[in-house]
């Protein structure tokens, strides 16, 4: 009995086109929602096409700056459901 290595992969099945199910998504837009500034840091949510699918990530304020210059974001507003940080949440 042959048995395939672990890292084996098979033949990728390509994506089905788009269908009224599945709205087509514009990959060349950027969008980022500031959560929070904790000293020099910038706390915030990054996506790409679907505004409402992100990632969370925190950068110096310089590197986030250059960050949204290099993929021109569009700035979104703040969630009204998320609380604003205040000074006693600081992480130590």
């Amino acid at each position: 009995m042959t048995v395939a290595p672990p890292f084996a992969m098979s033949t990728p099945t390509p994506a089905p086109p788009p269908s009224a199910h599945s709205p087509a998504v514009d990959i060349t837009r950027r969008f980022v929602r500031i959560t929070a500034q904790r000293g020099p840091f910038v706390e915030f949510d990054f996506a790409i096409g679907w505004p409402e699918l992100s990632v969370e990530l925190v950068l110096p304020r310089a590197a986030f700056d250059e960050f949204c210059q290099r993929n021109a974001v569009t700035f979104l507003t703040t969630s009204p459901e998320l609380p604003t940080p205040t000074p006693d949440d600081e992480e130590t």
